[in-house]
């Protein structure tokens, strides 16, 4: 776990809607998630248009502390079937220097009411085993660990990863 006593706090931080001139900020963070080799299997950032085509339009955020994209929140559908149209899993990522500061958090508590106002009533999340700060994070805004999948993907180095599977449901929306 990394020292965040020297984190800057989450003071004067802005959560905004993404727009397409925040993805080299997005990109670059991103960019820092694969390096840790716990944030996600992928190896390289794509391109924007793929990125943009894989994510739902609506529940796209950033945190902005002193105007710099310090970290961001998208969704990605789960499924086309209608019948999971209000499932999606989130992706989060916060840069390098904010991370421990508060900015997930902060990313969720504008993406949680968001997604209950899109109908969405099943947010999931898959992470490495070995993320122990994402799953916290995961936790510590409500949402619960449902399974493993064991052996689920191959990091960059080829190593076999657990991946926990989470997820919140939503109190109001889909009950």
């Amino acid at each position: 776990m990394r020292d965040t006593a020297s984190r800057p706090a989450t003071t004067r931080l802005e959560i905004a809607a993404m727009e397409t001139s925040d993805w080299p900020d997005v990109r670059r963070i991103y960019e820092e998630g694969i390096a840790t080799g716990r944030a996600t299997f992928e190896t390289a950032a794509p391109e924007w248009e793929a990125w943009d085509g894989s994510h739902r339009r609506e529940c796209r955020f950033v945190a902005r502390r002193a105007g710099r994209v310090v970290g961001w929140i998208a969704l990605s559908a789960v499924s086309r079937r209608h019948v999971y149209r209000g499932v999606a899993e989130v992706s989060v990522y916060v840069a390098e220097e904010a991370r421990g500061s508060g900015v997930g958090r902060a990313l969720f508590e504008r993406l949680i009411p968001e997604t209950e106002a899109a109908g969405i009533w099943t947010v999931q999340a898959g992470v490495q085993a070995e993320n122990e700060a994402s799953l916290a994070l995961h936790e510590a805004v409500g949402f619960r660990r449902v399974g493993v999948r064991e052996a689920f993907g191959q990091d960059a180095a080829g190593v076999w990863r657990d991946v926990v599977l989470l997820e919140r449901r939503s109190e109001t929306v889909g009950r």
